[in-house]
């Protein structure tokens, strides 16, 4: 992928569709048929979608560097805080009838605790996937004479430890506190925290081509250095 402000621009709104997209359909639980430690698997829909957003800023971290990344992540964060206060707008705009008001607060009118989760996971680990990044890709070019060899390394520790930050932080929120589970359901919730970060894991592996792909470049430390 070249470094155009076209294509920052497209990644930028990747990112924030994909953020939103998570948000809103975070409150519907999937059920896998699959129990473990005697309980059934379940996710939050959400995790079809947010993943992408690690893999966005991670090519944004690799092609345009740590400030134009964190500047996504700034971006998400707005286009979220926009998006919840529309969606609340909506739900006290009065409806043609009674029918379509209930499935607008059924499909968007999401618990204050999911929204809440949303938040705080999101602060927490995409800053934090972005710091990982960078400190490890710093190591490696001190040691190392050719990036792409490295490349995979932190691209997925990255994702892998910022993710798992995230399925806690929000996981607890939102099912913990929000559902409850943390007072009647502790195995639930933990199981569910299982759940979502084995998935998630599997994903950010998956991803690591994609990755490659889109910042494919045939650069050594020296040139990397220069153009700094």
């Amino acid at each position: 992928m070249k470094k155009t402000t076209n294509n920052f621009i497209l990644l930028c709104v990747i990112f924030a569709t994909c953020l939103i997209i998570a948000n809103i359909v975070a409150s519907k639980v999937l059920t896998l048929n699959i129990y473990i430690f005697g309980e059934l698997m379940v996710l939050p829909c959400g995790i079809i979608c947010y993943p992408i957003t690690y893999l966005v800023t991670d090519i944004v971290n690799e092609i345009w560097g740590k400030k134009e990344a964190n500047k996504v992540v700034v971006f998400g964060l707005i286009a979220q805080l926009i998006a919840t206060i529309l969606i609340v707008i909506g739900r006290f705009i009065p409806a043609l009838d009674s029918n379509t008001q209930s499935a607008y607060v059924t499909i968007l009118g999401q618990n204050w605790f999911f929204v809440l989760a949303s938040f705080a996971s999101y602060l927490v680990s995409q800053f934090l996937d972005v710091f990982i990044f960078n400190a490890i890709r710093n190591r490696w070019i001190k040691k190392h004479t050719n990036l792409n060899k490295g490349k995979w390394i932190w691209n997925n520790l990255s994702t892998l430890t910022s993710q798992l930050l995230d399925t806690v932080i929000f996981t607890l929120i939102a099912f913990g506190f929000g559902y409850g589970w943390i007072f009647n359901n502790v195995k639930m919730l933990f199981v569910m925290i299982f759940t979502q970060y084995i998935f998630k894991a599997i994903i950010a592996l998956l991803d690591t081509p994609f990755f490659y792909f889109f910042t494919r470049r045939n650069k050594t430390v020296e040139q990397e250095v220069e153009q700094k």
